[in-house]
């Protein structure tokens, strides 16, 4: 509890000028044991105020915390419970009663007796202590009864210390007081009287002192002549360390003056060290030795070595311009006149590395022009990897370049663009024109059969050499491809790969090899385009200097043997935005004719054969995927995504041409309608999309594209049923939905399970519609009669009352079922089935599914009548002339005979 008590002091009441006088174990009565402490507290300051403050542990159990305090002077009694037994209960009465239980009875105890000295010292107001032991209640001194209340309660901390560190006497004391008190009888009685006499006791001891000083008077003159000898032995002891001092003075002179000396003699020193420095600094870092100027005057910028030697030479003078001179160097003539020949060395290197750059960007022209001939009668673009290769020998000196002459770097990289934009301009139109003749080297006739073009084959390839010169040109003009393009697409006019025209042809008729052979050409087109633009960028960016982080530089792969670069782009971020938009401008210059090339043999393809449109959706978004993986921000990516919305821009005019022609499709009056072509058509487009499209990026646009497509097919169907003369709108809405829904069936096309879905209740419905209206002409009347029973019915009449019906009689429906004897009712089917034969067409097969339906249908409607017979004329004995039997033997041997 002591170390509780100090604790308590330490972290709770010291922080609040509080001592802790008392303390106890409690927890509430009656209730779970949730021990705290109560605690009896004086405040260290003037009026003291007593307080009774609960302390309770935290909920973590590592500090205590104050929860609750109240005023000594609001507490009116404190009952123990019990004053005879030991009891741990107690009652504390504030504005309201608290009832505790202490850990221990003896904790109780010291607690009251606390609380009962506190009340006493300091309040007015007594508290009634009840079922208190008397021993508890000890009473105050009564030195300590007699001061008044008010000057009680403004005793400090004195009486707090007294009250806390209160002890008893011990035996030898007590012994002491008694004795005194023995001699003096009256001292209890006379109290006045008894200190009065200790005061006079006091006094005589008082006189006894002073007469003990007087008499060491004697010592007293003895030791002060003691001091006054000391004095004088000080004075000499000062007398001799003032001449000592005189002494030391001229030596500490001496001293002066020879620690002056030498610190002259370092300053000098210093000055010399310091003046050594700058000038070996000077030597070191201004000094450019004999080789490397030679290599900057002589060099030879043709040689590997001598490209090495420029290269060293450049990065030394670079460091010699560069060095950071201190201040005041840049007054010294030496330093002037390294100055200046460094600029004449670096103009000098300057022009002479410009001119011959010139040079060998011409140099490495005419040999690239003289390989374009085997190139383009290939369909293939020259690699220009040796020209890059010999070129990046001088990326570091164009980077030195860039760094000192901005001028002539920019004027090199306007030459270089300005070659390269001719020799890449020839190269591409070259090669498009190749590619736009093996385009257009096929076609069909107006029946769908493949046939050449009008010119043979032996003269389209003569024309086709003709085009090349000597040069690596082209000489033969672009009127000869257009007039071929023309004479393709006029042919191919009356089979333009519309859905009405595939409705016509046979699979084995459709132009398969052609369109295969286009997408193998366009396909090459963008695989030579693709490495061209890619190894044209990277080479730009390495030989013009123009990364943004020079880390990324030494990651990237060197070059093969062969000249293919390896390392490209990985992020958009790769350049910084001055060398980024660099970069982007000498692209758009070197490659301007790319863009314009491609549309136009884009429009080509598509005047060919405009499902044409397909293939190059599927490769063109291929290309450019894979371009936005490289480098989102490269030049070819950017400029196939601006090809790509071209092509999203064809494949939806021929969309919207298929949805057109569906529109205008007119339909003959004499023949019957069968299968509409553009329902055969979508099918063959489906499942040449389908091959298309196989795990192809733009899934979603022939997503979009059958939704349209095969909407148009639904409303065409209606509007074409509608508006047939001769063939039955059932007939004709029930064999086209079910040929669709056979088709998507078999296709599996997820994004049309609906319209799936929907074609096949089209046609269950319409099959059902043909087959109960077919049904009621065999057996019109009976069907009628029927009809008015069931209406007769319906106005309530009841069954068994039709039969008083005049209209409705027994003799009535005897007259009209022996109208429809057996023979009479095959008769009847038999021209049924001749009737059902000339509406349906044979592409669908559906004769014997109606036929079968028919019959169901049949033995419904029999049942059915023989269902209103037993009901309507109950006991009539009236019966069909002919039975279920009878019709299944009818319907069979008609199906069999025909």
């Amino acid at each position: 509890m002591t170390a509780i008590k100090h604790a308590l002091q330490r972290d709770i009441f010291t922080p609040n000028d509080e001592r802790l006088l008392s303390i106890v174990n409690v927890c509430k009565a009656g209730k779970k044991k949730k021990n705290c402490f109560l605690c009896a507290t004086v405040t260290t300051e003037r009026p003291v105020q007593v307080k009774v403050v609960k302390v309770k542990k935290s909920d973590k159990g590592d500090f205590y915390k104050r929860q609750m305090a109240w005023e000594l002077r609001d507490l009116t009694e404190v009952d123990a419970k019990d004053a005879t037994k030991e009891n741990p209960e107690f009652d504390l009465h504030f504005e309201k009663v608290y009832r505790w239980v202490a850990s221990s009875t003896a904790e109780k105890n010291s607690f009251i007796s606390c609380i009962w000295k506190l009340n006493q010292r300091y309040l007015r107001k007594k508290v009634e202590f009840v079922n208190v032991s008397p021993q508890l209640l000890e009473e105050l001194p009564k030195a300590e009864e007699s001061v008044p209340s008010g000057e009680s309660q403004s005793v400090a901390g004195g009486d707090e210390d007294a009250l806390d560190d209160y002890q008893e006497l011990n035996a030898r004391e007590e012994q002491d007081i008694e004795g005194m008190m023995e001699v003096c009888e009256y001292a209890i009685s006379n109290a006045e009287a008894f200190a009065e006499k200790l005061s006079r006791e006091l006094q005589v001891l008082d006189g006894a002192n002073i007469q003990s000083i007087m008499a060491s008077e004697k010592q007293v003159n003895i030791l002060m002549q003691l001091l006054d000898q000391a004095l004088s032995e000080v004075d000499n002891i000062e007398g001799k360390l003032l001449s000592y001092e005189e002494m030391l003075q001229s030596v500490k002179e001496q001293m002066d003056q020879i620690s002056q000396s030498n610190r002259l003699i370092q300053i000098s020193n210093t000055n010399n060290g310091k003046l050594l420095d700058e000038i070996q600094f000077l030597v070191n870092y201004m000094d450019l030795s004999k080789g490397h100027i030679k290599a900057l005057q002589e060099g030879d910028l043709s040689s590997p070595k001598g490209i090495e030697a420029c290269i060293n030479a450049s990065e030394a003078l670079s460091q010699c311009m560069n060095v950071a001179l201190k201040p005041g160097h840049d007054k010294l003539m030496a330093v002037k006149q390294q100055q200046h020949l460094f600029s004449e060395l670096r103009d000098a290197f300057a022009r002479r590395l410009t001119n011959h750059l010139n040079n060998v960007f011409v140099h490495q022209g005419h040999d690239q022009s003289s390989t374009l001939s085997q190139h383009t009668a290939e369909l293939t673009l020259p690699k220009h990897s040796p020209l890059h290769r010999d070129l990046l020998r001088y990326a570091k000196l164009m980077e030195w370049l860039k760094n000192t002459q901005r001028e002539k770097y920019e004027g090199l990289s306007r030459t270089y663009v300005d070659y390269m934009t001719r020799l890449y301009e020839r190269e591409i139109k070259d090669f498009f024109e190749v590619a736009k003749i093996k385009m257009a080297g096929t076609s069909k006739d107006g029946k769908g059969k493949f046939a050449t073009l009008p010119r043979k084959e032996s003269a389209l390839k003569q024309e086709t050499e003709s085009l090349h010169g000597s040069s690596g040109k082209l000489t033969g003009s672009t009127s000869s491809l257009n007039k071929l393009a023309v004479s393709s697409s006029n042919s191919r006019r009356s089979q333009s790969s519309s859905l009405l025209d595939m409705g016509n042809m046979s699979a084995s008729d459709l132009d398969v090899a052609d369109r295969t052979r286009f997408d193998k050409i366009f396909e090459q087109v963008l695989s030579e385009l693709e490495p061209l633009c890619l190894a044209e960028q990277d080479f730009i960016s390495k030989f013009f200097k123009l990364q943004q982080n020079p880390t990324l530089a030494q990651a990237e792969n060197v070059d093969d043997a062969d000249g293919t670069m390896h390392s490209r782009p990985t992020s958009e971020h790769r350049y910084s935005i001055s060398d980024k938009d660099m970069v982007r401008m000498m692209m758009n210059k070197i490659f301007q004719s790319i863009e314009t090339e491609l549309n136009s043999l884009i429009a080509l393809g598509d005047k060919i054969d405009s499902f044409n449109s397909l293939y190059m959706l599927v490769k063109m978004s291929h290309h450019v995927w894979t371009a936005e993986n490289v480098d989102p921000a490269s030049y070819l990516s950017t400029t196939l995504g601006n090809v790509l919305v071209t092509v999203k821009r064809n494949f939806d005019k021929c969309i919207s041409g298929q949805i057109r022609q569906m529109e205008e499709v007119k339909i003959s009056k004499k023949s019957k309608v069968g299968i509409l072509p553009f329902v055969t058509g979508f099918e063959e487009f489906a499942k040449l999309a389908e091959a298309i499209f196989r795990n192809a990026e733009r899934r979603g646009d022939l997503d979009k594209a059958y939704i349209k497509l095969i909407r148009a097919v639904f409303h065409n169907v209606e509007k074409v049923a509608n508006e047939s003369q001769k063939t039955p709108r059932d007939v004709v809405m029930m064999e086209n939905f079910h040929h669709i829904f056979s088709t998507l069936s078999s296709l599996k096309i997820s994004c049309l399970e609906a319209e799936r879905k929907e074609a096949k209740q089209k046609y269950t419905e319409h099959l059902q519609s043909y087959v109960i209206n077919s049904l009621g002409q065999p057996l019109e009347k009976l069907n009628h009669f029927f009809e008015g029973v069931e209406a007769r019915v319906a106005q309530g009449v009841r069954e068994e009352e039709v039969s008083y019906q005049l209209a409705f009689n027994k003799q009535e429906l005897r007259k009209v079922i022996k109208e429809y004897p057996g023979k009479e009712v095959k008769k009847g089917l038999d021209n049924l089935y001749r009737k059902v034969d000339k509406h349906l067409c044979e592409e669908e097969s559906l004769l014997q599914v109606v036929w079968h339906s028919m019959q169901d249908e049949f033995i419904r409607q029999y049942k059915h009548f023989e269902g209103l017979i037993n009901r309507c004329y109950p006991g009539s004995g009236i019966t069909m002339e002919f039975t279920i039997q009878d019709m299944l033997e009818y319907f069979s041997s008609i199906a069999q005979s025909h």
